[in-house]
């Protein structure tokens, strides 16, 4: 099950187990898992318990008040009580009948509710937390305004029409979304791993950029088009439905810029085109061409008009590059390193190269 696991989530067992021994507690209870949910302040969980007015102070003295303090610190692992399993178990339904591929703290959080016999679902009561109240405090928040702006289709076939101009988008892009839904697309092999990794990315709150790190010839590309014909036939969090994959070219964007801040005046066209639209992932390919590589004029001003809009939660993107590129570039600019979450992308097995050929 922990395989499912976001690293939030993970977090929150490691937190949880924290809390026991804080308490001296020789297991983790639902009443820890609720403290560990707390504590992992950037999950979805913990904005969802601020929003109910909920504290990990407050939570913490009730727990104190109804169990107690134990009467010595364990050492080792601490197991689960058969409730808290419970809970982890009702947490893979809940990803389930979302349509999620993970766990995250959020269906952690649901698991709770709905064991309700435990510690922390009689905490959660007394703060007048019931499971109806939480569940739509969450599923608001995954579906709700978080990085759309008000007004705009949350997901389905609508979020791809609603913007009336996109010309320079598909003159300079691809929408490997629409090319999904049309069956343009090869069929991606394996890449499970990777897809996934890049949809949890993508549905935090912060550092919800992923760049694709790898040799070239590896895949990078297959894993965004995987992604993409996974939003075509709904396989994705609420989060990522209807979305639309763009694939940028910016040797298109250059090319043909005679006079100095063509560029930039069209790359900030495109920008204000995302913006309008409100359902673009942006797909950029040798994504180190951003901080000057490749002598592409006008690269850094690039990066300084990309920079701000990632920083703001206006522009969500993927980036592809190798390693070397990777630290011969990305890592000198900071500020645009910090906006991105590296993920891995390693030769096909064996196996999955035989089905591909």
């Amino acid at each position: 099950m922990f395989e499912r696991f976001t690293e939030r989530a993970r977090q929150v067992v490691v937190l949880a187990q924290d809390e026991a021994r804080a308490l001296k507690h020789n297991y983790i209870g639902t009443e820890h898992i609720l403290l560990g949910l707390l504590r992992e302040e950037e999950g979805l969980a913990a904005r969802v318990l601020e929003q109910l007015d909920i504290t990990v102070e407050e939570v913490r003295a009730q727990v104190a008040r109804i169990v107690g303090q134990g009467d010595e610190v364990t050492t080792g692992q601490i197991p689960f009580t058969p409730r808290a399993k419970k809970v982890l178990e009702l947490a893979l339904r809940e990803a389930l009948s979302l349509g999620h591929n993970y766990i995250g703290t959020e269906h952690i959080l649901l698991g709770l509710v709905r064991e309700n016999e435990g510690v922390a679902a009689r905490i959660l009561l007394d703060f007048d937390a019931d499971a109806e109240k939480i569940r739509n405090e969450i599923i608001r928040m995954l579906s709700g305004p978080g990085r759309r702006q008000s007004g705009q289709p949350s997901s389905g076939g609508q979020g791809g029409e609603k913007s009336k101009n996109s010309k320079l988008l598909d003159q300079f892009g691809r929408n490997f979304t629409k090319q999904a839904t049309e069956g343009k697309l090869d069929p991606v092999v394996g890449r499970q791993t990777e897809i996934e990794r890049i949809m949890q990315i993508l549905s935090r709150r912060q550092k919800n950029n992923p760049v694709l790190i790898g040799e070239p010839g590896v895949g990078k590309t297959a894993v965004v088009e995987g992604l993409a014909q996974r939003i075509a036939v709904g396989q994705v969090p609420e989060l990522l439905k209807g979305k639309q994959i763009y694939s940028l070219d910016l040797a298109a964007l250059v090319a043909g810029s005679k006079y100095r801040g063509e560029f930039e005046e069209r790359l900030k066209k495109v920008m204000k085109e995302i913006q309008q639209r409100g359902d673009i992932v942006l797909f950029i390919d040798e994504l180190h061409n951003l901080v000057g590589a490749g002598a592409a004029e006008g690269a850094i001003d690039a990066a300084s008009i990309l920079k701000p809009a990632l920083a703001r939660g206006e522009l969500q993107t993927i980036g592809a590059t190798t390693l070397d590129e990777y630290r011969k570039y990305l890592e000198r600019d900071a500020a645009l390193e910090r906006r991105f979450q590296q993920v891995r992308v390693e030769e096909p097995t064996i196996d999955d190269t035989v089905q591909i050929l």
